[in-house]
């Protein structure tokens, strides 16, 4: 049976649709009237029959296809293998565009209209509508009569636009079908098959096998759409590279970057590419690498802000927060997991925002339909912490998932383990666990994984598996859920649950209740044990000295470095003082609303964690974390060795992000040895109770 491109639309839709939706939101998606979605739904439903599906339409509750699974799946597949003759406005728009970005040459109007099999008109019309879309990427849409149609830009904004494009029409579930070479899981649509066709398939097998070495050398975990988005811009720019389509990077700030692990691994990442492709790349690439790298940098547990985000962040990050806090009338400014998820979210999103790279929320329409009034609190919130910036609505959604998360949290003590598999980062993932964890008090914990898990993944481990996009090859048992949770979604999870907890309860030896005990309480203390001896290293070696006044902050480093050698908290001074000296030069380090300054680095040369606080005579001109100029009557300095362990650098994590709370900032401004101890002790013991044991 033929259907229109708006008529297939309409069907795909309701097919991936979780629960029933009205005629109002399908107008809305496909931007039409509801009388036109009307009038589709005669021609939809003689196709629904043709598979044994029925639309059931329920007065103020909306449409939903009912049928057997199966026969769903068939139908979809069979959408998706047909070659279609009609395109809705926008799939034509996509192909035009990937259709210019592909090439570099002009192409004449009528071939475009004859591929599309449209007017000349029609095309014209679809042009003017790109011209918009192409401007956002700093691109020229070049038209003239007798020479075609030609996109003029940097190859750079160029890679970008084709990035964004795939990102918005390939799912992720197809692209990790593809990058498996799983031919016969079928693309949905077209559009997939077109936008993936950008790409050479027999380079992505050996481009991902790099990425995933390259995943494993990072400290911190890759979200899914972050792992696909490096490695469709890998296999971009190598098509790209060979058609001779190059790219250049600011010198100046990759030198910057070359200092950080993120360019060793991508520099690796380079060279073994050139060696399993047999082609030279350009050094600029690897600048390239590092930005995704940085840019898609995310915590799980870990939260080091004193290696890997800036005070000044978890400056913002504090503002954000108080600035919610008032206008929800809750108390937010102690919430130690919102502070270090925000820090950990906002410092790559804001050297992506700095750096035009595309931002992608899939979720920006739920989102803002759900928590339509947080969302104008945060948007208002981010105007004023970072005037400068201009925040997208897809990166305020992301902020929104952070608050709505920690705004969710239930404290209920259950007995059952979740896995959650959600391709869209940490923020998505934290929102899923609080709603379950809220809605089914039976679940206790939940963990998170990616797509790229599932092969590794115990499914003993777990009582049940809740996963946001179709895991079309896996063996596992599993509900599919939106990250919203929506109420049905919900009841068919409670109903899982439910049975498994009755069958878990009826095997012998009571496994529910004993399963792990012993060996979790071992494991909680053995871990207290660690926090504990860090935190009393921090507390030891803390020095509160009095400094003469010194002709500049250099002169007062030299100082403070060389009191610090003859302790043999370090080994060399001056290597250490330099660092310090090439940090502050590179941004402020005085804290806004006082008059400390933090320096802190990890050094080889420094042996031990410690923390002195400087109390000086007279007061000397910094530069402020907002760019300002302030004067500083105390410096704070915080070292720490090269292979400090994990527990040290999150114990001076935590004392880092104390220092932008005006209670500690009076304490530490008041120079007095036993006042400040007396004061670090009591927090960290409070830290150590509510977080880590």
């Amino acid at each position: 049976m033929y259907l229109s491109g708006r008529e297939r639309k309409t069907l795909e839709y309701l097919l991936k649709a979780q629960e029933a939706v009205t005629i109002k939101t399908i107008a809305a998606k496909l931007d039409v009237s509801e009388r036109t979605v009307h009038r589709d739904l005669s021609t939809i439903e003689r196709m629904l029959s043709d598979y044994h599906l029925a639309l059931n339409k329920q007065s103020g509750v909306g449409l939903r296809i009912s049928g057997v699974e199966a026969d769903k799946q068939q139908l979809m597949s069979d959408i998706a293998g047909t070659s279609w003759s009609e395109f809705t406005p926008e799939e034509r728009q996509t192909i035009v565009l990937s259709t210019l970005l592909e090439t570099d040459e002009p192409v004449k109007l009528f071939t475009l209209a004859a591929n599309l099999r449209v007017t000349t008109a029609t095309v014209s019309h679809d042009l003017d509508q790109l011209e918009k879309e192409l401007s956002d990427y700093k691109l020229q849409l070049i038209r003239r009569r007798g020479y075609g149609v030609r996109i003029e830009g940097k190859e750079a904004d160029k890679r970008a636009a084709i990035s964004s494009l795939i990102s918005e029409h390939v799912d992720t579930s197809e692209m990790v079908s593809f990058l498996k070479q799983q031919a016969q899981a079928p693309m949905k649509n077209a559009i997939s098959d077109r936008l993936l066709g950008l790409v050479n398939p027999g380079k992505l097998n050996i481009i991902e096998q790099r990425v995933a070495q390259a995943r494993n050398e990072l400290r911190y975990d890759l979200a899914d759409s972050a792992y696909i988005g490096l490695v469709v811009h890998l296999a971009l720019a190598l098509e790209r590279l060979q058609k001779g389509d190059t790219i250049e990077f600011d010198h100046a700030y990759l030198r910057d970057m070359s200092e950080t692990s993120e360019y060793a691994i991508a520099k690796r990442l380079i060279h073994d590419l050139e060696d399993d492709l047999e082609m030279t790349i350009p050094h600029d690439e690897i600048g390239y690498i590092t930005m995704h790298l940085m840019g898609a940098k995310r915590r799980v547990d870990q939260h080091y802000v004193i290696e890997d985000a800036r005070l000044d962040v978890a400056y913002q990050a504090k503002e954000i927060i108080g600035y919610v806090s008032d206008r929800l009338g809750k108390d937010l400014n102690d919430n130690v997991t919102l502070l270090h998820d925000l820090v950990a979210h906002l410092e790559p999103s804001i050297y992506r925002l700095q750096k035009r790279l595309t931002i992608s929320n899939p979720l920006l329409d739920e989102i803002m339909r759900d928590y339509q009034d947080l969302f104008t609190i945060i948007q208002e919130a981010v105007n004023d912490v970072f005037p400068a910036l201009d925040f997208p609505d897809d990166e305020i959604a992301f902020l929104v998932l952070h608050f709505a998360a920690i705004l969710l949290h239930d404290e209920t003590d259950v007995d059952m383990r979740a896995l959650v598999i959600c391709s869209s980062g940490i923020g998505t993932a934290k929102m899923l666990a609080n709603k379950l964890k809220q809605q089914i008090p039976e679940i206790k914990q939940v963990a998170n994984k990616s797509m790229f898990d599932l092969d590794a993944i115990a499914e003993q481990d777990y009582d049940i598996i809740v996963s946001t996009i179709p895991l079309n090859e896996a063996a596992h048992d599993y509900i599919l859920t939106s990250p919203m949770l929506t109420k049905p979604e919900a009841d068919q999870v409670k109903r899982a649950i439910r049975k498994r907890k009755a069958a878990v309860l009826q095997k012998p030896n009571t496994q529910a209740k004993s399963r792990g005990a012993a060996s979790d309480s071992k494991q909680k203390l053995e871990v207290t044990q660690t926090y504990t001896a860090a935190i009393l290293d921090v507390l030891n070696a803390l020095e509160v000295k009095r400094m003469a006044k010194e002709a500049s902050m250099e002169n007062l480093l030299v100082s403070a470095c060389a009191q610090l050698a003859e302790t043999g908290v370090i080994r060399h001074p001056e290597a250490v003082k330099q660092v310090l000296v090439d940090r502050q030069d590179k941004s402020g380090l005085g804290i806004p609303g006082s008059h400390l300054a933090l320096f802190h680095t990890r050094s080889e040369d420094v042996t031990q964690p410690s923390f002195t606080v400087c109390a000086l005579d007279s007061p000397l001109t910094v530069k402020s974390m907002d760019a300002s100029v302030m004067e500083m009557n105390t410096l704070l300095l915080m070292l720490a060795p090269m292979d400090a362990d994990p527990e040290v650098l999150e114990t001076l994590s935590y004392l880092s992000s104390l220092m932008i709370e005006e209670e500690s900032i009076q304490i530490l401004e008041s120079g007095e040895r036993d006042r400040i101890e007396a004061y670090l002790s009591s927090r960290f013991f409070k830290w150590l109770t509510e977080n880590i044991m």
